[in-house]
């Protein structure tokens, strides 16, 4: 059977831990087919208003809706969730964290494009994806994009997004072609979002600005206390003051 990729992005009641999803929005690319699936669902959670705000989704809109799990988006969903094809979402761990709650467990192999631009693309000043949509300049393919995949986008629909996500991905794989030759990109992208991430520079607290390895050298003990004290420094954080310290 052939590997299919799936690009996908959701919007939600909110992001915090009790919040739904609400629009589920994704593209499937075969050898040959295109599938595109887009659904509203309702949820038990209101809808905050600083989602609203975000993605301009409102109570009317989604009333009357089925239940995310009742959808024929989530359903197809649960039909390629296997470890063949490939899951790609900008900020894979909201999303996936998301869907969990719906009961869907991912069996795909991630691509992360935020932890892929991350590595590849280490000194840009954001990695969001309205960032690259400006940055590279994609939103002057999105109409192409969308006429040749038969979609109509309108506003307050996940699945503009996801054609961004789908141009970026292009781009991200021509970068990781250029920086690893002779590896299949694909399986790069992979491979990187599993890969920590080497923080260079501090953008929170005291030291906002700085070069890790320069406070490393000016405030070693600061750097001790963050690993010892901060429940919730990340992974890549923790990786990356380790480094710094010669760990």
């Amino acid at each position: 059977m052939a590997k299919k990729y799936v690009i996908l992005d959701t919007e939600t009641t909110g992001t915090g831990d009790n919040d739904r999803v609400i629009q589920l929005g994704y593209i499937v690319l075969g050898a040959k087919e295109v599938e595109v699936h887009n659904e509203f669902n309702r949820a038990d959670v209101p809808i905050s208003y600083g989602a609203m705000e975000v993605h301009g989704i409102t109570e009317d809109l989604i009333e009357g809706k089925p239940a995310c799990i009742e959808t024929t988006a989530f359903k197809r969903l649960q039909e390629l969730n296997s470890d063949d094809n490939y899951m790609i979402i900008h900020n894979a761990p909201f999303d996936l964290k998301m869907l969990k709650k719906e009961g869907f467990e991912n069996r795909m192999q991630v691509i992360d494009t935020l932890r892929v631009a991350k590595h590849v693309l280490p000194d840009e000043e954001a990695h969001r994806l309205q960032y690259f949509r400006y940055k590279m300049e994609l939103y002057k393919e999105e109409e192409k994009e969308a006429n040749a995949l038969g979609i109509v986008v309108k506003a307050h629909d996940a699945i503009g997004d996801v054609l961004v996500l789908k141009l970026l991905l292009s781009k991200l794989k021509a970068i990781v072609s250029e920086q690893f030759v002779g590896v299949n990109p694909v399986e790069k992208m992979v491979e990187l979002t599993k890969e920590p991430i080497l923080v260079k520079t501090f953008r929170f607290g005291k030291h906002k600005g700085k070069e890790l390895v320069e406070v490393a050298r000016e405030d070693a003990g600061y750097l001790r206390w963050m690993l010892s004290s901060m429940d919730n420094l990340d992974d890549d954080m923790k990786y990356s003051i380790n480094i710094a310290l010669g760990a």
